[in-house]
């Protein structure tokens, strides 16, 4: 298999459904499917973005079945279950190429949150040298490709009402039109071996809202799209060690800001061009309303495409962050999702931009702020 990068017109031709009856039942079942992912939460940390440690010691204590059950009584409907494609297929394999060690872990996960009565939304989630492999390589293609193929049939024996294939998290590839290619042909092999299940696909770069505006949906049907919002990054991941090099040194900075709080917050940036930076995150207004009219782009791009579609990434870095502050963003993100009427997954359960508060195998210690700020149930 050859990718090559086609023309919009192209694209816009070959993405043409086979049968409009085929597109429209598909479409009807995504719509209804849709009503699964309301309240999700992410599964981070687990069985992805831990690249030194995968054993059954760690994941086994990391997050175990009472968390799961604690997911449910919080009211969470979905669980997004993030997972690293490479300890997924590391020797020793079984006769479909899986490690059985760590997909019979996931087969455990998952089928816990099913009897949880919850949905799972299995999301291939790689490190960043994997998914610079796919930039340039057809070879890296074809091997996801393959893995979704085996991924795809293995989970396809679960219920599909409620089991839903995420084809990759934030692909970081910034040819859009390469991304389409691939995320077309991974979808096309995974409808092969999965008939009923519905796919989730993704804008291309990290898959923001301006990733998702550029999108044209997939010939098939049966497709619930997604997006990701941590806008305005200079609050929300302040004090990451990730990312721009000057998040580090912010804390404390207020959301929404004022004058006087911001004149304070600035001193923390010694660099005039990170100042400029942090200083557009005041100028430009940031509070409910201006989180409003963002989200309500996204809405009418899946209306004026006629697709379904969710968040299932949003959050604020709790660790420098001001919790009041935070609660007031939480809240303003999670009431302008609703109010256009799009379901959402928060990042993330027990990691830096959690719910809950926990020590590895220890019960979890739920944060309350956080649940009434999800308008979900107190414990």
């Amino acid at each position: 298999m050859r990718l090559v990068t086609l023309p919009l017109a192209v694209l816009l031709l070959i993405c043409l459904p086979a049968t409009a009856q085929d597109h429209s039942a598909g479409l009807q079942t995504a719509f209804a499917r849709v009503q699964h992912l309301k309240h999700g939460i992410n599964a981070s940390e687990w069985f992805a973005q831990s690249a030194s440690d995968y054993s059954a010691a760690r994941t086994n204590r990391y997050t175990d079945a009472g968390d799961i059950a604690l997911m449910a009584r919080l009211g969470f409907d979905s669980v997004r279950l993030s997972i690293d494609p490479v300890p997924l297929e590391q020797a020793p394999l079984d006769k479909d190429g899986f490690n059985a060690d760590f997909l019979g872990r996931l087969d455990k996960v998952v089928d816990t949150v099913l009897a949880d009565g919850m949905a799972v939304q299995i999301d291939i989630h790689p490190e960043e040298s994997y998914k610079q492999q796919l930039h340039g390589s057809d070879k890296a293609v074809d091997r996801l490709t393959s893995l979704w193929r085996r991924l795809a049939a293995h989970y396809a024996t679960r219920d599909p009402e409620l089991v839903f294939f995420e084809i990759m998290n934030e692909p970081g590839e910034s040819d859009r039109y390469r991304w389409a290619g691939i995320q077309a042909h991974v979808a096309e092999a995974i409808r092969e071996v999965a008939p009923r299940n519905t796919l989730i696909a993704a804008g291309p770069n990290y898959s923001g809202l301006r990733d998702l505006l550029t999108l044209h949906p997939l010939p098939d049907g049966n497709v619930i799209y997604t997006f990701h919002t941590y806008d305005p990054i200079e609050f929300t991941h302040q004090g990451a060690s990730w990312g721009d090099l000057w998040w580090i040194n912010t804390h404390g900075i207020p959301y929404p800001a004022t004058e006087i709080s911001m004149r304070e917050a600035l001193k923390q940036v010694p660099d005039a061009r990170d100042r400029s930076d942090l200083e557009g995150y005041w100028l430009g207004h940031w509070d409910a309303h201006r989180i409003r009219l963002m989200i309500d782009e996204a809405a009418a791009w899946g209306q004026a495409n006629h697709v379904p579609l969710i968040c299932n990434e949003f959050g604020v870095y709790r660790v420098h962050a001001d919790a009041a502050s935070r609660m007031n963003w939480i809240r303003d993100m999670r009431t302008a999702l609703e109010a256009d009427g799009i379901g959402w997954t928060m990042w993330d359960y027990r990691g830096g931009f959690g719910v809950v508060w926990k020590e590895d195998g220890q019960p979890a210690k739920v944060d309350p702020a956080v649940v009434e700020a999800l308008g979900l149930k107190r414990q």
